[in-house]
């Protein structure tokens, strides 16, 4: 088994498309009006619309609804990442902070409210 991606599912797939080619400085494929991923060489994050998985009726994923999911993407150096990023963050959780675990990490809501970490390990 291989892992191959996350999936967020959101109203207004553009708009988190657009959110996380900000974040991964990475173009989203936009495979349909529907459906758009952005690929690194550890995984993929897809972003889906509710249209994707209507046939799952109740039991289909709700945007926003994503309080138990911290999607993580790692970097060289969290601060100047956050630096970057902060003018197009409407929802910063954590400025970039020392975790007791030696990790430098910043966290912010993406427009569905997903949190998202920036985190860099301690250098060893």
């Amino acid at each position: 088994m291989e892992f191959a991606s996350i999936r967020l599912i959101t109203d207004d797939v553009e708009r988190l498309a657009s959110f996380y080619e900000l974040v991964t400085g990475i173009t989203a494929a936009r495979l349909a009006p529907v459906f758009a991923q952005i690929s690194t060489d550890r995984g993929t994050l897809a972003i889906g619309s509710t249209a994707t998985v209507a046939m799952l009726g109740s039991a289909a994923p709700k945007p926003g609804a994503g309080s138990s999911v911290i999607i993580e993407f790692l970097v060289d150096d969290v601060d100047s990442e956050f630096e970057r990023l902060r003018p197009g963050l409407a929802d910063v959780v954590l400025e970039p902070t020392t975790m007791p675990w030696g990790n430098r990490s910043a966290l912010f809501r993406d427009p569905d409210g997903n949190l998202v970490n920036l985190f860099t390990p301690p250098a060893s």
